[in-house]
């Protein structure tokens, strides 16, 4: 499959897992954690419900849009985010909730690179945007533990065996 092509609905590999991502969310958030795949979203993993993914387009960029634009929620700060969490899907067209990219310390950040070094976890907002998943050529899933990461205690240090 190529990107840009027109594709019958099955044929579309981001459809597909976005698909799948959102089936194990709402497995989670109905109680009923098994299924007959591997769940991301391991029961063993309590209280996580969204499995956060980057998509990219045809040429390799990472999407990206804008959350709390004018600044009327929360901390006031409008960001920039490339992290996503699926709300609701029709055929390859999908609400994506954007997920608030927040430093160590639970300061919003705008990220638009997955290694920013200030990046520490994800938080779930009620910002939305609408897409065609036909348009992305690439999905790329993350650890269900950036969303809602706690801080690492600082009394714990890192030994070396010699």
């Amino acid at each position: 499959m190529s990107c840009g092509k027109t594709h019958g609905r099955h044929e579309n590999c981001v459809c597909d897992a976005v698909e799948k991502i959102l089936a194990e969310q709402e497995a989670v958030e109905e109680q009923c954690p098994t299924g007959c795949y591997t769940n991301l979203l391991n029961p063993t993993i309590a209280g996580k419900d969204t499995i956060p993914f980057l998509l990219f387009d045809k040429k390799g960029g990472l999407f990206s849009t804008f959350g709390n634009v004018g600044g009327f929620v929360d901390d006031m700060q409008c960001f920039e985010s490339i992290f996503f969490r699926v709300e609701k899907l029709c055929d390859c067209c999908a609400t994506l909730s954007i997920l608030r990219p927040v430093d160590v310390k639970g300061d919003t950040l705008s990220v638009c690179h997955p290694c920013d070094p200030d990046f520490f976890r994800l938080e779930k907002t009620d910002f939305c945007i609408e897409v065609d998943l036909g348009c992305f050529c690439a999905i790329q899933c993350l650890s269900p533990e950036l969303v809602d990461r706690t801080s690492p205690h600082k009394d714990k240090k890192h030994h070396h065996n010699g």
